[in-house]
């Protein structure tokens, strides 16, 4: 029930209009939906956004990394995670962000971790890989 009230948030602020902060709130708020846990929520953000194109930054615990999400339909979804790569235009671009976009993102990226605690920005690094979402089954549905 508490991922349904959440994803209900999550609409609400998609909804909001184009303001930057209901994005940025929208986007992070998919990545809570999915991952928080009782006693172990997750933190997110810094946030990235280019066109429908997003990058969140996240820790949880000792783990972090970084999420890509596309917004479709005024609905952000989870495409992927992975760490330091997406902080790079060239990460971007190969796991398929256009290359304007890409170099752009990059860019607001690295403006907005630029406060961003040496403790936490190594916790991102730490995820290894690329684990693709977008062909899973719609987000906060069980299969």
């Amino acid at each position: 029930m508490r991922w349904i009230a959440a994803l209900g948030l999550v609409a609400v602020l998609a909804a909001c209009g184009p303001s930057q902060e209901a994005d940025r709130a929208a986007a992070q708020g998919v990545l809570h939906v999915l991952y928080d846990k009782p006693g172990q929520t997750l933190e997110s953000g810094p946030t990235a956004i280019e066109g429908n194109i997003a990058v969140v930054d996240w820790t949880q615990g000792d783990m972090g990394g970084r999420a890509l999400l596309q917004r479709h339909e005024g609905m952000w979804t989870l495409l992927l995670c992975s760490g330091d790569p997406l902080r790079t235009a060239e990460g971007l671009q190969g796991v398929g962000v256009p290359p304007a976009a890409a170099k752009t993102l990059a860019r607001k990226l690295q403006e907005a971790e630029a406060g961003i605690a040496p403790q936490r920005l190594s916790r991102m690094a730490t995820f290894r890989g690329v684990v693709r979402m977008d062909a899973h089954p719609a987000h906060g549905e069980k299969e």
